[in-house]
Order: C-alpha cells, then structure tokens, then sequence
C-alpha cells in the first residue's frame, strides 16, 4: 500500500523518532510504514491520519490490487 507518512512528516518539520513519539511506535516502525516495508495495523494508520488531521484514505492509499 502506497502511502504519504514521509510527505506529511517532513511538511510538519518532524523526524521519524518524533512522529513515532507522538503515536506510541519506534522510529523504525515510522521508516519500514514510509518505506512500504510494513502496513500498518488499521489504528495505527487512524492515529497517523488523525495526528496529520487528514482522512485516512488521503495518507494511505488502497489499491484492489494491494489486498491481502
């Protein structure tokens, strides 16, 4: 799933530690989301989504082809 974690991250000045801070996680969990390497539980990317102030569907997107 493709996603905008690092867009909206680096819009708002934040390193990766920092964001992770902010929703409970690792800075690694915030480089393996931006990175494609890991999707997201679905609060997480709800956490994500509201701390950007976003819809969730703006941050990630879902694509038919991407479904597990």
């Amino acid at each position: 799933m493709d996603n905008k974690v690092r867009e909206f991250r680096e819009k708002l000045g934040l390193t990766q530690k920092e964001l992770g801070e902010h929703v409970n996680v690792s800075r690694q969990a915030i480089n393996a989301i931006e990175t494609g390497k890991f999707d997201p539980s679905i609060w997480l990317a709800y956490d994500l989504a509201q701390y950007f102030g976003v819809p969730i569907e703006i941050l990630f997107l879902f694509k038919e082809e991407d479904r597990k």
